[in-house]
């Protein structure tokens, strides 16, 4: 089978398409024929072994490699077709139309991935094709994990910071669907791309402080890494609620303080990315209350492509592989 490898960390020139074998199937397995992946900062970050939050470089790097990658295949969010089903897995059918993630065990830059049976992969919407599908897990599990922590009640204010994202395009528009009015702080390069998805006020952060003026949130999602930590809360209302999903330690350390000691709560517990989530993405999407934003499919040859636009963050919305 034809699959995206790399045998080095570095840049996304080390990203090849080449024939490798096609992954075993064992008892508690299934195989999926990829039709379509998600190309994500994630990916990157593996890529080329650099992450914004340092705290975690020393066991990643045990776990996947300290010298050269022992997966060889990135990619987790997918969608596509159940190829081979183990004989101990329940609930999936050869030829069924899924979407979903293969977790640590990536692979789906692959035409074939392997996912245990109990991977947190379901049925396709019905409504969506395979591209738009499989730039929905990362996104939506993430962005409904932190605001259905977050408690949100109809008519309260609520500001998501770093709003063009993958994660923060889904928060908006479930932040909506609970009835939020919404924030959103990008680049004024993704003002039209965020207020089309239900944003009813937008903050380029290149120019303007969201904590600065007199408007205070009840809730604030932040998905920026090097945000300031006092402003965030600076910008809260006196029992507001604060969640972080790219926290740096000493992030993690004030938010157990600020809920210790005030009556503000802070979050930064990570989404656990599970299959009662995804069903529930499924059904708000054809229910019509949310939908992913594709920005080009692109074909496997020009996923170096993808990297380069994912990390200078020029896309608007997903960068989608069209695998096979």
């Amino acid at each position: 089978m034809k699959a995206i490898t790399y045998e080095r960390y570095g840049p996304p020139g080390v990203l090849v398409v080449r024939e490798v074998a096609e992954p075993a199937c064992g008892d508690d397995d299934i195989l999926v024929r990829v039709r379509a992946v998600e190309a994500t900062k994630a990916d990157c970050e593996l890529r080329a072994f650099r992450f914004a939050i340092w705290w975690f470089w020393l066991p990643l790097r045990l776990a996947i490699g300290v010298f050269r990658p022992r997966r060889r295949v990135l990619g987790s969010y997918f969608a596509g077709e159940v190829f081979r089903v183990g004989k101990n897995v329940s609930g999936h059918a050869v030829g069924d139309q899924v979407f979903g993630s293969t977790g640590l065990r990536m692979g789906a830059y692959g035409e074939v991935a392997a996912a245990v049976g109990s991977a947190t992969i379901v049925e396709k919407p019905a409504n969506m094709t395979f591209a738009e599908a499989a730039a929905v897990p990362l996104g939506g599990l993430n962005a409904l994990h932190f605001l259905r922590r977050a408690r949100i009640e109809p008519g309260e204010k609520v500001l998501i910071n770093g709003a063009g994202g993958s994660i923060g395009l889904h928060a908006v528009q479930i932040a909506k669907a609970m009835g939020a009015e919404v924030t959103a702080v990008d680049k004024r390069l993704k003002e039209e791309l965020v207020r089309s998805n239900g944003a009813d006020h937008f903050v380029d952060y290149e120019c303007d402080d969201f904590a600065a003026g007199d408007v205070r949130y009840d809730v604030v999602f932040d998905m920026v890494p090097t945000t300031n930590y006092r402003r965030c809360m600076r910008a809260l209302t006196r029992s507001g609620r604060y969640l972080t999903g790219n926290p740096r330690l000493s992030v993690m350390l004030r938010c157990l303080c600020t809920s210790w000691f005030s009556a503000r709560s802070a979050s930064f517990a990570f989404a656990g990315e599970k299959r009662e989530e995804l069903l529930a993405l499924k059904a708000m999407i054809e229910a019509g209350e949310i939908r992913s934003i594709v920005d080009e499919v692109l074909p496997m040859d020009r996923v170096a492509e993808a990297h380069e636009r994912v990390e200078a963050e020029t896309r608007l919305g997903a960068l989608v592989i069209a695998i096979g």
